[in-house]
């Protein structure tokens, strides 16, 4: 005896429309802009990253509207759009918040309290990862290592730095956020919607007064390596014995533009602030 799909619970469904099109206004608009960006590539297929970043400028996420424009003003098929999009996680799939905050969870910004951070966010938020607030403002994520080490544990807001946070820094910073707040990064350009991140991403200039000069974002800690490669030496720092009073000598206690590391001063984080220890790591969407 055979049985039916609806009895074996499989469902064939409706195939998918495809995707609709822009408004006319907005893909004459999109298509000016994408002149532009094919017009640095010798192939135009190569355009297709900085593409994505253009229709995610227009609608906060990738669409299936977008991915349909990418293909065609490319000529290839939404297909291959499609495993590029889904295949790089700055695009997003879904609807997204003004701001991507992202806690780096990776090894050394865990133990110095990154774990602690998602998770109070998590709770503060009342959002899991990947998910947004209410009020379309914030879209909180654990990401993999934003290359700051030396500033752990280090939080990104569209791609912007806010280094050697704490539980309670960051849940001001996103609390300043959802209420419009002025949030300056740590260093870097001043902060912007992700939409407008995403333009600039695409290749088009900044145009914000003082943005681009603002822009550089190694801190001292960062260019260590980079002066002793250099053969410049670092200045001479004595470290006192555990269990004995400091030596009579000279010592010469560095400026702050001088600490080694971020965590030569102390810093509120978890190695130094026992009320928020880093626990263990949670299992993502926790």
């Amino acid at each position: 005896m055979t049985t039916s799909s609806s009895e074996r619970g499989v469902s064939l469904g409706m195939p998918e429309l495809p995707a609709p099109a822009y408004p006319d206004d907005v893909r004459e608009r999109l298509e000016r802009d994408a002149r532009e960006i094919i017009a640095r590539y010798p192939d135009s297929r190569s355009a297709l990253l900085p593409l994505l970043h253009l229709v995610q400028s227009e609608e906060g996420h990738v669409t299936r509207t977008g991915m349909r424009f990418c293909a065609d003003v490319l000529e290839l098929t939404t297909a291959e759009v499609t495993a590029v999009a889904t295949f790089y996680t700055m695009y997003r799939r879904k609807p997204s918040g003004d701001y991507q905050v992202g806690v780096c969870t990776n090894t050394l910004c865990a133990v110095m309290g990154g774990d602690a951070i998602f998770a109070e966010l998590q709770e503060h938020l009342g959002v899991g990862n990947g998910e947004t607030t209410d009020d379309g403002k914030v879209t909180l994520e654990h990401i993999e290592c934003n290359a700051a080490c030396d500033f752990a544990p280090v939080v990104m807001v569209n791609w912007e730095f806010f280094d050697n946070q704490t539980p309670a820094s960051a849940k001001r910073m996103v609390d300043d956020l959802r209420a419009d707040r002025p949030v300056e990064p740590t260093r870097g350009a001043p902060l912007c919607t992700f939409k407008e991140t995403a333009r600039i991403l695409a290749g088009f200039p900044d145009e914000r007064p003082g943005a681009v000069e603002a822009s550089g974002g190694a801190g001292p800690a960062s260019l260590v390596g980079l002066r002793l490669a250099r053969g410049e030496t670092a200045p001479a720092r004595v470290v006192h014995p555990r269990d004995g009073a400091p030596q009579d000598r000279d010592v010469h206690e560095p400026s702050p533009s001088e600490h080694l590391s971020s965590h030569d001063a102390p810093q509120d984080t978890s190695a130094s602030d026992p009320a928020h220890p880093a626990g263990p790591a949670a299992e993502e969407g926790e």
